[in-house]
């Protein structure tokens, strides 16, 4: 066929593509004839798709010279010569069992096409071969319903086509192995309780399993992974930028497999299965980066609750800057955190980055003349700059203890997973009074909260006077799409209920969340934090010596020029980072002048 346009019933070649693209202006003469010349001799069969084969030459898009020819490109010229729409593919929305049941995988490999939608009114059926028609009376024979037809790049449909097909593969593998197992504990079977399992967390499926579900979450930028076993199935669940996605639901046997195979890599007791448990792996991303993971199992009706909370080394690089301070709030943690001596805590709910701020700030200071010492409860991430200790309970190795023991390894910096009680925060100031710098966190909801938590605590007013240096409040917000986030003009009446009491000029403009391919059409691409960071100034060391009431201190810590969270929130609001409603939502509503 001279253009690919005029014949509807064969595969894309790719002199004709070629020859296409020439005579419309996106690919060079010298290109074309120079690819023509490598081909000439070599059969049609042994290239891959023509797409493949342009896209890797990274020839440069004439129609804009200053972009390369890339997939995107070439895959919006064939849709306009098609007709058919360009489908993006979201493993997280894909119900594998369904789609894996229209065909067999050697048929879709054979054609080059993937089911993506298997409703009850029709079949979405992905193609990069959009002329080629000769599979679809078959399909829609077997399947009787309409079929559809979308646009995905060969690339994609490459990828999906081997990720969706194995990894259903060995569920219904394992589903079939353990089929006749019924001893799923659970609530709800206790005359099951007695009998032996035949689950093994080896099988070659089950690994499998494992192994896809690590690799896909860490594709996915997921934080948690979320094992939930119910009645009739188990659901995974994966937390990406804060927020839970179903993922894919697996028989309660299978779940059962999994968890043990996960429990077997973090040296969990297997076999006990009626108390909480904590683990930990290691493992590698795609890009060979190691990578920790810690787990945590909980009994639950249906049995074993278990989450992976998923640690990227990568944060321990991040500078402040990237973890969302401003310049000016930057310098001033930067003053805090310098100090050779004091406390300097961190303060938030759970979840809000606290974690990545300390282990990040650590890794700043821990330079060769520094000993770096932590105790903490669990061990979030492993780092051979530091001196980490384990919290263990069982034998009375608690965080007061832990502080004690850290004080005789002559340490620089200590740092305390979290101040609970009197016993670890008398500890932990008693050390910052003798010459350390001591970086804890508090639960609490913003920085001048802290100080009334360490006086409920127990703590005497002269003692935090004479520690500590300052408290910082963290949250995350989700940041805004940079592919789709759309300028709309500031409504001042939202912008002033989101700065008040404080006085400031509302933007013209400021962004809302749309939603696309690139973002899952959340309209949201990663997190950032904003901060409240409050010096422990001699004006607030005087007020708690007279028993202020927290009012009181937020007022002077306000004077003193601290910039609550709400503010800070707005300034990224204002910035184009995040949006509103990411502000409401995170931060405590404003109180006080």
């Amino acid at each position: 066929m001279a253009h690919i346009t005029k014949d509807y019933s064969q595969k894309l070649r790719l002199v004709d593509v070629l020859d296409d693209l020439l005579e419309e202006g996106y690919v060079s003469s010298d290109n074309v004839k120079l690819l023509k010349t490598l081909i000439k001799d070599k059969p049609e069969s042994s290239l891959q798709h023509p797409f493949i084969e342009i896209t890797k030459r990274n020839w440069i898009n004439q129609q804009q010279p200053d972009q390369l020819l890339t997939m995107d490109v070439l895959m919006s010229w064939l849709s306009q010569k098609s007709g058919l729409p360009i489908y993006h593919i979201d493993p997280l929305k894909i119900d594998l069992k369904s789609v894996t049941s229209v065909m067999s995988q050697a048929y879709a490999r054979r054609f080059n096409i993937l089911a993506v939608e298997n409703k009850k009114s029709k079949v979405v059926i992905a193609v990069c071969e959009p002329f080629d028609c000769s599979w679809e009376k078959e399909i829609a024979h077997l399947v009787n319903k309409p079929i559809e037809k979308v646009l995905v790049s060969p690339v994609d449909i490459e990828l999906y086509l081997q990720e969706f097909y194995s990894l259903s593969r060995s569920v219904i593998g394992a589903s079939d192995i353990h089929s006749s197992d019924k001893s799923v504990q659970n609530l709800e079977q206790m005359m099951e309780l007695g009998k032996k399992g035949k689950l093994d967390a080896n099988d070659s499926h089950v690994v499998s399993i494992v192994d896809w579900l690590l690799q896909y979450a860490f594709d996915q930028r997921a934080s948690d992974i979320h094992l939930e076993p119910r009645r009739d199935k188990g659901f995974v669940r994966f937390r990406i930028d804060g927020v839970l996605h179903q993922v894919y639901d697996m028989p309660p046997a299978v779940m059962q497999a999994v968890t043990s195979r996960i429990k077997i890599l973090g040296r969990m007791d297997v076999a006990e299965k009626r108390r909480p448990q904590d683990g930990r792996l290691k493992t590698r991303n795609p890009n060979g980066v190691e990578i920790e993971l810690r787990l945590s199992t909980m009994p639950t009706t249906f049995g074993e609750k278990l989450v992976l909370r998923i640690f990227n080394p990568d944060t321990l690089l991040k500078s402040p800057t990237e973890l969302g301070f401003t310049q000016k709030e930057a310098r001033l943690w930067h003053k805090m955190t310098n100090e050779p001596h004091g406390l300097v805590l961190l303060t938030g709910p759970t979840g809000s980055g606290k974690t990545t701020t300390l282990y990040s700030t650590l890794k700043r200071l821990a330079k060769p003349e520094v000993n770096v010492c932590t105790v903490e409860d669990p061990i979030e991430l492993v780092d051979p700059a530091f001196n980490q200790m384990q919290v263990h309970h069982k034998i009375n190795l608690d965080f007061a203890s832990g502080i004690k023991t850290l004080l005789r390894q002559d340490p620089d910096i200590i740092m305390i997973g979290e101040m609970r009680d009197f016993e670890t925060s008398e500890m932990a100031i008693q050390a910052a009074l003798t010459g350390h710098l001591v970086l804890s966190t508090l639960h609490t909801n913003d920085a001048p909260s802290a100080i009334t938590r360490l006086l409920e605590l127990g703590i005497a007013a002269y003692l935090i006077n004479s520690s500590l240096i300052g408290v910082v409040a963290q949250r995350l917000v989700r940041v805004l799409c940079p592919h789709c986030k759309e300028e709309i003009s500031c409504d001042e009446e939202h912008w002033d209920e989101l700065v008040y009491p404080w006085k400031s000029q509302a933007p013209k403009t400021v962004y809302r969340p749309v939603g696309c391919n690139e973002c899952r059409h959340s309209g949201y691409l990663g997190r950032t934090g904003i901060y409240e960071i409050m010096e422990y100034t001699d004006e607030l060391k005087k007020a708690v010596h007279a028993n202020a009431s927290i009012s009181d201190l937020r007022k002077i810590a306000l004077q003193n020029g601290m910039k609550p969270l709400r503010l800070s929130g707005a300034q990224k609001v204002a910035a184009g980072i995040t949006s509103f409603e990411e502000v409401e939502k995170v931060t405590p509503p404003a109180s006080g002048e």
